[in-house]
């Protein structure tokens, strides 16, 4: 890029970060027309506490992958139970990139996430129910295991189930062997489940 370009690309940059970046200035800017306006605005706004209901208000509405990845980053720096329930209502959406971007902020947030998670491996939707479970990979929380031990005993459905066991391999001890091994037996023709449940028995020290 020729010199001028740059130092016009850069003013141009700056003039999208020169209005008051008071919390009344950067709500404003939060629904300006340009995107980059919107990004400043939202990275910016991680300070003020007072800003989460517009910044998730913003949220359900952003098209730009680059600002809502900004909204995505306050809202985990801000993380309480209000943010929380906004980002399980992205759990339910269709759209997959906002469902992702919530599981991964949910995920940073396991004090505030906690009080939701035993309603959430319970939710109607088998699907919502997986991402819960995903949720709990990196979630790092004491109730971890117990949570995983509670869907391979009680859910019906055989991807959720194999999704918990996916991680009960990684982070399960002898608190989940009794249940790894009843799962077995309520899902004998499920191969995988069979092959995953061998698995985190082995990794636990049962073979």
């Amino acid at each position: 890029m020729p010199i001028v370009k740059l130092v016009q690309a850069k003013t141009v940059e700056s003039d999208k970060r020169s209005h008051p970046r008071d919390l009344a200035g950067l709500m404003a800017s939060l629904d300006a027309p340009d995107a980059t306006a919107r990004r400043w605005a939202a990275r910016d706004l991680a300070p003020f506490t007072e800003a989460v209901p517009a910044l998730v208000k913003r949220l359900r509405i952003e098209t730009d992958t680059t600002v809502r990845e900004a909204i995505f980053m306050t809202l985990t720096e801000l993380g309480d139970a209000n943010i929380v329930q906004s980002l399980i209502k992205c759990l339910h959406g269709e759209e997959v990139e906002r469902r992702n971007a919530a599981i991964e902020v949910m995920k940073h947030l396991p004090d505030a996430v906690a009080p939701f998670m035993p309603g959430l491996l319970v939710d109607p939707a088998p699907n919502v129910r997986i991402l819960a479970v995903s949720v709990l990979e990196s979630l790092r929380h004491p109730d971890v295991e117990k949570w995983l031990i509670e869907v391979i005993s009680e859910d019906s459905q055989v991807n959720v189930c194999a999704t918990a066991v996916d991680i009960l391999a990684e982070v399960g001890t002898e608190a989940a062997i009794t249940q790894l091994e009843a799962l077995k037996r309520r899902f004998p023709d499920e191969p995988y489940i069979l092959f995953a449940a061998d698995l985190a028995l082995q990794r636990i020290g049962r073979t």
